[in-house]
């Protein structure tokens, strides 16, 4: 299905999850010298606008990003996530919300890569666009193909520097998505095992969304996921009530920082009582965090 447009979307409480962990992944690669590669299999158009078009519609970031724009008590990564969305609107007040690959400029250096795949024609000409005009002298280090990101894996993984992220991030309004998501894991880490694979997932009353994570764990022995819910699901059984990200091949450091933030994180986009989080690591990623005194930190912390 080629109908989905994030723009609809931009900010939510989703991408807040997601970008947030997406800036801590990033932190990490870059503190070795050696480069690295971020393959981002859905890329979308890289920026969106707030005050007009899609965006407008529903203000889905009102009850996201908006949250924390103002805040001045906000926990250091958090803080880290936000200046990150600050770099794209320099005068302070918030009218672009920047999706990931835009996110990863922020943080890519001289030497790292980003390889983008979007599949629908409209906001692959867009995220072109948009890399033309925001990043016009950073044309070597980023390649955008219009092209199924799920196949394209195939073709770029492992990279060339034996490094790298690969951002899983599809719309699932295709319920094919599900098990084409867990098969490019799959496959993915059958080609890349040293890599680390971020799949962003919805929380939603249907079986194939409950059942995703469950499914990742099983497809490497070292993995984190983390989920937040915002709000008590809907009696209809419809509409999104929170998000997660699994991570295979976590950095060790992790899960002590979801640890330390999630309760503020939780608390802030917090839309009724029904709001928590999960946070479960492996014994493999368990391990290394017990060396740094850092907790397991799994299961789920309701919101008093």
């Amino acid at each position: 299905m080629l109908s989905y447009r994030h723009a609809f979307h931009a900010g939510n409480h989703a991408d807040v999850l997601k970008h947030f962990v997406l800036v801590q992944l990033l932190r990490y690669l870059g503190q070795k010298e050696k480069p690295y590669w971020l393959v981002d299999t859905h890329a979308g158009a890289g920026c969106y606008a707030l005050e007009k078009g899609y965006a407008t519609q529903n203000a889905e970031f009102a009850d996201g990003i908006a949250r924390l724009w103002s805040r001045s008590d906000l926990p250091p990564a958090l803080a880290d996530y936000v200046a990150a969305v600050r770099a794209f609107n320099p005068d302070g007040r918030l009218r672009r919300y920047p999706g990931s690959p835009y996110i990863a400029m922020t943080l890519l250096r001289a030497q790292d890569r980003l390889r983008l795949f979007e599949l629908h024609g409209t906001d692959n000409k867009l995220l072109r666009e948009n890399f033309t005009r925001d990043f016009p002298d950073d044309a070597r280090r980023v390649a955008i193909g219009q092209a199924d990101g799920f196949m394209e894996l195939k073709a770029v993984l492992p990279p060339p520097p034996r490094r790298g992220l690969v951002l899983i991030d599809p719309a699932f309004e295709d319920k094919r998505d599900y098990l084409r998501t867990v098969m490019a894991t799959k496959e993915g880490l059958a080609r890349f095992s040293s890599g680390s694979f971020a799949v962003w997932y919805p929380q939603l009353n249907r079986g194939d969304a409950r059942e995703l994570p469950q499914k990742l764990k099983k497809l490497a022995p070292d993995w984190l996921n983390v989920a937040l819910t915002v709000r008590t699901p809907a009696d209809t059984g419809y509409g999104l009530h929170g998000s997660g990200m699994f991570v295979a091949n976590p950095p060790y450091t992790l899960a002590q920082t979801l640890h330390d933030t999630l309760p503020f994180l939780r608390d802030a986009l917090a839309l009724d009582a029904g709001a928590g989080f999960a946070l479960e690591t492996s014994e493999a990623a368990a391990a290394p965090a017990r060396k740094a005194q850092a907790p397991r930190a799994t299961g789920s912390a309701l919101r008093r």
